[in-house]
């Protein structure tokens, strides 16, 4: 799984959840909406991530500016917009406040947007380059003071 789709608890303490593969859906379905790949969020250091960026526009009124240009004309708007509300409530720090996959299923398959329940600001609304282990990667420890290393092959 690459690190753009990892939810928070897995991310940073490497805990597994009932709503990882949720988290990750919720950003490939933000991917689909906008047109862009999470990762080309990552190029800056404090930059936003895809989530980030569409969460401001979302919260200014301007959500159907983050529907992909190619599509916006042609979609039907309010289901635009409801798909992208359903990828922030999948998206959400807390997995208490994402829904299950079979609530996501209802919800993308409902008429009404309206019902959604509030969605609160997005997991990794910004990307930070932080040092490996912060992000849930391990560091690589060194064991020697000049780079060197020296293996002796031994037969088993």
């Amino acid at each position: 799984m690459s690190s753009g789709y990892m939810s928070p608890e897995y991310a940073l303490y490497g805990h597994f959840s009932e709503k990882l593969d949720v988290f990750s859906f919720g950003v490939l379905l933000l991917e689909i909406v906008s047109g862009k790949k999470n990762a080309s969020f990552y190029r800056f250091e404090n930059s936003r991530t895809l989530a980030g960026w569409a969460w401001e526009l979302w919260k200014e009124g301007r959500g159907m500016e983050v529907i992909d240009e190619s599509v916006r004309e042609a979609c039907v708007p309010h289901e635009a917009l409801k798909c992208m509300h359903v990828g922030f409530l999948c998206v959400q720090e807390d997995p208490a406040d994402r829904p299950t996959m079979s609530s996501v299923i209802l919800m993308l398959q409902g008429n009404e947007a309206a019902s959604l329940p509030l969605s609160k600001e997005p997991a990794f609304s910004m990307h930070r380059n932080h040092p490996r282990a912060a992000v849930g990667i391990p560091t690589v420890t060194s064991f020697s003071n000049n780079v060197i290393t020296m293996s002796i092959p031994e037969g088993r």
